[in-house]
């Protein structure tokens, strides 16, 4: 029988209005301030760089964290980009959002513009090619940052994300990333179980996440070539860095969460493109099937694809010397199995509110957290799958996170007359990685 009596956990363990990260792990805090100290709070002012739907959906969940947050300037390469989120953050809550025109920046270097603001945090929602030099200005003007997942495309901008989380953590400066899941209550929870070892050593985590199609927006004749791979940046790897990368890095993030984030020795693997072949689809694989040696016949398996018309699941299935646990979205279950079985029956919330309601106690606290280290590796675990899946090789974590090899072009070489070559798709057994 399941043990659903612990009704307390979000009281119990999870109450805690922060987290800190230490090492990539996560650690409950909890942060005190005073009413009075709270009826005193000064604004906290709030960038946006990076303004399509996920960027305007992580301004308003930041906005609703803090009633003393306020959003100042706004910036993306696209000007009708920056003008809907305006128009929508407007609708959702027009006191907090304090836009002057002089303060809506457009361009490639409009993120800069930003940093050079009095902004206090900045929310980096730009696609993932960009994050890894964008994240390097923010710490270098010394700002809180909200980053998305995944924080890279490729081994060199892991390792860059890598030294700015470093030098963050030096300057005692807030960095939260958007791997929602380990905001989200039930799965805390459960993760928490699972490292403590209610379920005994873990041996094998298998993550599965398939899906249909998504968006696609058809070419303009004004538009250069530039602008049509950035305005559908998902499908081309330089960008987005694959799906198994902009998408699939939460489920691998959950597998590692799992393993305590251990890092794994190797990686074995393939993928393709079955369905999604169009020229429109750019360069990506639409299937994936990676499986992450940890050593000592620990096993991370990964299985994935966006394929129209086929069945649909998101999943995580934990085995243990002792038993097992299961985590499924779909189906909203988390639980374990075994000689201590157990059911979350607490508190649901919304994890991405969550995570900015703990970034804005960290800095007001003056106990910043720093999930740098997670969030690098974590995206390195995607970039390493992608890897051998499109070579077909068993890579080494150490080969994979030394390599050289850069997708896209210098940051410095953006241009909208910038005519940025489409890799041939990748075929396993042939392309080469490192």
């Amino acid at each position: 029988m399941l043990d659903k009596s612990d009704k307390n956990d979000r009281r119990t363990f999870l109450k805690s209005t922060g987290t800190a990260i230490v090492a990539g792990s996560v650690l409950p805090m909890t942060f005190s301030i005073s009413s009075g100290m709270a009826a005193q709070r000064a604004p906290l002012k709030v960038g946006l760089i990076g303004c399509g739907g996920r960027g305007t959906g992580a301004a308003a969940q930041a906005l609703k964290a803090d009633k003393d947050a306020v959003l100042t300037c706004m910036a993306d390469i696209f000007g009708d980009y920056l003008e809907e989120s305006y128009q929508s953050l407007m609708k959702v809550n027009p006191a907090q959002v304090k836009v002057a025109d002089s303060h809506k920046f457009v361009g490639f270097d409009a993120f800069q513009k930003v940093l050079e603001s009095d902004v206090d945090v900045v929310i980096l929602t730009t696609p993932p090619a960009f994050r890894p030099s964008h994240f390097e200005a923010s710490v270098n003007a010394g700002k809180h940052v909200f980053c998305e997942k995944p924080v890279a495309v490729d081994a060199p901008g892991v390792r860059s994300v890598l030294a700015s989380a470093k030098k963050a953590q030096e300057k005692g400066l807030s960095v939260v990333s958007g791997f929602t899941f380990r905001y989200d209550f039930a799965k805390r929870a459960l993760f928490e179980r699972i490292n403590r070892g209610d379920i005994g050593e873990v041996s094998t985590v298998f993550t599965a996440r398939n899906g249909g199609g998504l968006w696609y927006k058809p070419r303009q004749p004004e538009w250069t070539e530039m602008e049509y791979q950035m305005r559908n940046w998902y499908y081309y790897d330089w960008l987005s860095g694959d799906y198994i990368v902009e998408m699939m890095v939460h489920s691998l993030d959950m597998m590692s969460w799992a393993f305590g984030d251990k890092l794994p020795l190797s990686a074995t693997g393939t993928g393709g493109r079955q369905s999604r072949t169009e020229e429109i689809y750019g360069n990506i694989y639409d299937h994936f099937a990676i499986e992450y040696d940890y050593g000592n016949n620990l096993k991370g398996v990964h299985f994935s694809r966006q394929q129209k018309g086929c069945s649909n699941t998101n999943k995580v299935e934990v085995s243990g010397r002792n038993g097992n646990a299961v985590v499924d979205i779909g189906k909203r279950i988390h639980a374990t199995y075994g000689e201590n079985a157990w059911a979350y029956d607490g508190e649901h919330n919304n994890p991405y509110e969550t995570q900015h309601e703990e970034l804005f106690a960290a800095i007001r606290s003056g106990k910043p957290m720093n999930e740098g280290e997670l969030m690098g590796n974590s995206t390195m675990l995607a970039v390493l799958g992608r890897m051998v899946g499109y070579s077909g090789q068993t890579i080494t974590w150490e080969d994979a996170m030394n390599s050289n090899m850069i997708l896209g072009p210098a940051p410095e070489a953006y241009a909208w007359d910038l005519k940025w070559p489409v890799p041939p798709i990748a075929i396993p057994g042939v392309t080469k990685v490192v």
